[in-house]
């Protein structure tokens, strides 16, 4: 295929995506670029796995990484907002009753969606975890949750967390009496036909390699990962949890994210979210520089170049992926990697990600 849809041209986007191959800054990727909600640029590159040789293609299944957190546990929180079961001011005491007479039972869901819950941004949980009889293990974690001391007051300090999307996945599920990946697929993914975007399960040790591109040379585990969670937390409890353990293809996320900006210009009559909530969501939260689940462009210096305005809203996942939507102009960017593999000491992508991102907004025609 060629650089060129609906007459916008992106043959540099084209060459910044190979010279990448040529530099080692991912094995592959599927790059997916979208204006006002149709598709101007779609290619796949490189392999999905380089030991097999694999390659790429536009219906590569991805490990999403912490997209999760966007693409998962905030779109539950969002519906379980609509279904008039807890709004962002609820604190977890109310939902959850382990909190009670805990200190961080009057963190409210507002600090766990913008990372001010004043909760450490990561532990190695695993080790403890995964020593247990598998259907104890998400328990296992729970307690190691509750048991975490604050390192700030709640609402003060934003510190990117795991723990509080860990915590969010817990209240879902308290909520809506089902697991967090049922939950979505029942009420959202399903209703959108979303079947390329889905949690896997760990103890299906050969669940669909052929299809998912492949992530590290996991020092943990002693193999190769592919359809099989990257995130060390999340495979301890099974595939599924509120920070990570999400897959999916491009083109699967492009349509939730379009679903989200449909609903939120008002174009939409799924009624899977309401205006109202998604507009609240993308809203930038002045103490902690992101909207709630979303990240926010930073100003400068961030992975999302310089040409996105800052009615911008997207996501990094740890594996080599992101999305980023400026919600002003309706202009989608996607780039699914697989950098991590086989090791994640490849941080190339660093450097990478403005320049593609600065490139697609001009052949966009916003620079």
């Amino acid at each position: 295929m060629g650089g060129v849809r609906g007459g916008i041209v992106m043959k540099t986007v084209d060459k910044l995506m190979h010279k990448a191959l040529e530099d080692g800054v991912f094995p592959g990727g599927v790059l997916l670029v979208s204006k006002e909600d149709r598709i101007v640029f779609f290619e796949a590159y490189g392999v999905a796995n380089l030991f097999s040789g694999v390659k790429m293609t536009r219906e590569t299944i991805f490990d999403l990484a912490s997209i999760t957190k966007t693409l998962a546990t905030t779109p539950a929180v969002m519906r379980l907002i609509q279904q008039n079961k807890l709004n962002i001011e609820t604190q977890i005491r109310e939902i959850l009753p382990e909190f009670e007479s805990d200190e961080k039972g009057n963190t409210r869901i507002r600090d766990l969606l913008t990372h001010t819950s004043g909760l450490i941004d990561w532990r190695p949980y695993y080790l403890d975890v995964y020593p247990h009889p598998p259907k104890e293990r998400k328990a296992a974690l729970r307690s190691l949750l509750f048991k975490e001391s604050l390192i700030e007051q709640p609402g003060e300090k934003m510190l990117y967390s795991d723990l509080g999307f860990m915590i969010l996945e817990w209240i879902v599920e308290s909520l809506s009496r089902k697991t967090l990946d049922n939950f979505v697929k029942e009420e959202i993914y399903d209703p959108l036909g979303l079947d390329n975007l889905f949690f896997t399960d760990t103890t299906q040790e050969k669940s669909g390699i052929g299809n998912f591109a492949a992530t590290e040379n996991c020092p943990w585990r002693k193999m190769v990962l592919q359809g099989l969670v990257h995130d060390d937390n999340a495979y301890s409890v099974g595939g599924v949890c509120g920070h990570a353990g999400l897959f999916g293809s491009a083109e699967a996320v492009r349509l939730l994210v379009s679903e989200l900006l449909n609903t939120y210009y008002g174009h939409s009559s799924n009624g899977i979210f309401r205006q109202d909530i998604v507009s609240l969501f993308f809203k930038r939260q002045e103490n902690a520089g992101r909207a709630l689940g979303f990240d926010c462009p930073p100003g400068k210096d961030g992975s999302c170049g310089q040409y996105f305005s800052k009615e911008t809203i997207g996501h990094l996942g740890f594996t080599g992926t992101s999305f980023w939507a400026d919600t002003m102009r309706f202009a989608v960017v996607i780039l699914l990697t697989n950098r991590v593999h086989p090791s994640r000491e490849n941080i190339k992508i660093r450097a990478f990600r403005p320049m593609l991102h600065d490139a697609a907004m001009k052949a966009l025609g916003y620079a």
